[in-house]
């Protein structure tokens, strides 16, 4: 199911009173730009969808989520499943109501169930031949734990000044808040599951700007271990 990214993006912005201009200066993009994003002429890149989001307080699954059909919260009927019921529901999510966003340059999130989590976000990635995470190419961080696995093709990461080549069952995980950079260099699709997590901790912080001398001390204000812990302390007691 398309979703689009733009209007819902400038819905959250008009309802936090910010101006156009405002929240394009705040991220480090145009306002033609974000105006083009916002009324579909454009998609936006992953970083600066990360950057947009992060900036107007929202989560990538209350973002998406906006894309889900009603769903019936109440448990299935017995023998629902068994008899071919393809409705999305609040354990399952049918392959025809996921959430999807086609960013710029050829990168595609599909959003997976999530259920009533805020844990984490996780999607289906895709990168085709020649996309990257950044259209100018340059590393970005943002507030995450980030955990993924390659299934189809090859994918090249950059971590701080580390380069990986990702081949179908390779996995990895970072705190998302070290410079990094996905590339797809070759000549088929690359194809993957993340799972985002705590995203929301940590503000967004585009390296576009950063020398090399700089990147060596760009390092998030929290570990992820000092993450997960505020992730914890943020979850409302239970009585």
């Amino acid at each position: 199911m398309q979703f689009d990214v733009g209007s819902e993006l400038r819905r959250v912005r008009e309802a936090k009173k910010l101006s156009l201009r405002a929240v394009a200066s705040a991220v480090g993009v145009s306002a033609s730009l974000l105006s083009q994003v916002e009324t579909g002429k454009t998609q936006p890149s992953v970083s600066t969808l990360y950057a947009l989001v992060t900036h107007l307080g929202i989560s990538l699954d209350s973002l998406m989520g906006v894309a889900k059909p009603a769903l019936s919260l109440a448990p299935p009927a017995p023998g629902a499943a068994a008899s071919g019921d393809r409705r999305s529901d609040a354990i399952v999510q049918r392959r025809e109501d996921a959430p999807v966003i086609e960013m710029e340059n050829g990168v595609t999130w599909e959003r997976l169930a999530v259920g009533d989590s805020a844990v984490a976000d996780p999607i289906i990635v895709t990168y085709a031949p020649g996309a990257s995470s950044s259209v100018e190419g340059k590393m970005m961080r943002h507030a995450a734990l980030e955990y993924g696995v390659v299934l189809e093709g090859r994918l090249t990461l950059k971590v701080d000044f580390e380069t990986y080549s990702l081949e179908p069952g390779d996995s990895f995980c970072f705190d998302s808040g070290r410079p990094h950079l996905y590339v797809n260099e070759g000549d088929v699709p690359a194809r993957g599951i993340w799972f985002v997590i705590g995203r929301r901790d940590m503000a967004y912080q585009s390296l576009a700007d950063l020398g090399h001398d700089e990147l060596d001390d760009a390092r998030p204000p929290a570990s992820a271990v000092e993450v997960l812990q505020a992730m914890k302390a943020m979850k409302p007691a239970r009585s």
